[in-house]
This record gives structure tokens, C-alpha cells and sequence, in this order.
């Protein structure tokens, strides 16, 4: 019942509201990014979403475009700024995921949407968590966020898929706020970010033997 009839025009009016109240906060955030990264305030990346449907994702670009002699992009580390690192610390780059939100493309609480080249690599449970629309923040955020493994992020994104309640949603949405007032889990123990996913054995075998 939560899940089909009410999550989403709670997720709208939530998602709405503080659009509206901290409209002076994202307005301001803006200007600091032009000023700090140049024109492109906003961050728009592809992303799967439910039934692995592609949509676009809006955050605050917290990296400069900088690139090497032949074109490629810096490493992440090298990219990212202070002022950056400061916008993540306090996820206040995810704010504009709140248009994301509202459009039905996702949802407050669910597995975080990553990257599209993924999708071949998941095995079948782990494609599980596409049954669902993704999240702002979700289970594993709040259970060491960028700190878990892969094995142990998708498990958890799937345990949240077998049980979609309102109690879980709000429990995840409090602990999320406590996350962020404590700066947790924002790195992994190697990068400023979370490691590649690389796929699982038999996915990398298979990807192995295309090489060939």
C-alpha cells in the first residue's frame, strides 16, 4: 500500500517544499560554484533508473574539466576542489537531485543511482535494485556510505527493495540527516569518492574473454 499509493506524492510534496524553502540556500550555492568553478553550475550525468529506465541527473558540479595532454579527464582527486569537497562533505550538491525527484525519476529513499556502464556487469540479484526508483539517500548511505564494498552496497540496495515501508523510509531519512551533520562515510579507504564497480567474477570473465 505505501509503496504504490503513497511514497511517491510524498516524495513530491517533500521534494517540493524544500525546493521552495531553501530556494535562497541553492541560489546562493549557484553563485559560489560559478565564481569557483566557471559557467556550468549544474553536474548532468546519465543514469538508470527504475527498470533501468535512463534519466538525467542534476547536482552541483563540485570538479573542474581539467584534462591531461591527451584530452582525458584528471583523476577525481586531482579534480575535485576545496570548495568541492566541502559541497560533498555537506551533500549539499545533491540538493538539485530534489528536480529529479518531483519529475518521478526518483525517489527520497532508495539504491542510489550509478553510473549506466554498469548495468551490464550486475549479476541477476543485483539488477534487483533497479525494481524500484533510486534514492537521494538509501540504506547503505546510512550504513557507511561510500566505506562499504560493492558486495555489501548491493546487498543492502536489494534488502531495501524486499521491503519498502514507511517506518524504514523515515528511519533512513533520520539517520541520513545524522550522517551528514557528522560528515560520515564520504570517502571509501582509497578515493575522494567510491572505487569503480569492476563487475563480479563471471562478469569480468566475460568481459575478459570479449578482449580476446
Amino acid at each position: 500500500m505505501y509503496a504504490r499509493y503513497v511514497k511517491y506524492p510524498q516524495d513530491v510534496l517533500i521534494a517540493s517544499v524544500t525546493l521552495l524553502l531553501l530556494s535562497p540556500l541553492l541560489l546562493g550555492i549557484a553563485v559560489l560554484v560559478r565564481i569557483n568553478l566557471g559557467p556550468s553550475v549544474l553536474f548532468r550525468q546519465a543514469r538508470p533508473g527504475k527498470d533501468g529506465v535512463i534519466f538525467y541527473l542534476y547536482k552541483f558540479r563540485t570538479m573542474t574539466d581539467e584534462r591531461d595532454e591527451a584530452g582525458r579527464l584528471l583523476p577525481d582527486e586531482l579534480r575535485l576542489t576545496r570548495f568541492g569537497k566541502l559541497l560533498r562533505s555537506l551533500s549539499l550538491d545533491e540538493l538539485p537531485s530534489l528536480l529529479n525527484i518531483i519529475k518521478g525519476e526518483m525517489a527520497l529513499v532508495g539504491p542510489r543511482p550509478l553510473l549506466v556502464e554498469y548495468l551490464p556487469l550486475y549479476d541477476d540479484v543485483q539488477r534487483r535494485r533497479h525494481d524500484v526508483r533510486p534514492g537521494l539517500t538509501g540504506l547503505a548511505q546510512v550504513s557507511g556510505r561510500n566505506r562499504l564494498s560493492w558486495t555489501e552496497r548491493f546487498a543492502l540496495d536489494v534488502a531495501y527493495v524486499d521491503r519498502v515501508t514507511w517506518r524504514g523510509d523515515w528511519t533512513i531519512i533520520w539517520r541520513t540527516i545524522g550522517k551528514v551533520l557528522r560528515r560520515d562515510g564520504i570517502t571509501s579507504a582509497t578515493a575522494v569518492t567510491m572505487e569503480p564497480f569492476q563487475g563480479n567474477p563471471t562478469s569480468m570473465l566475460r568481459k575478459k574473454q570479449r578482449s580476446y
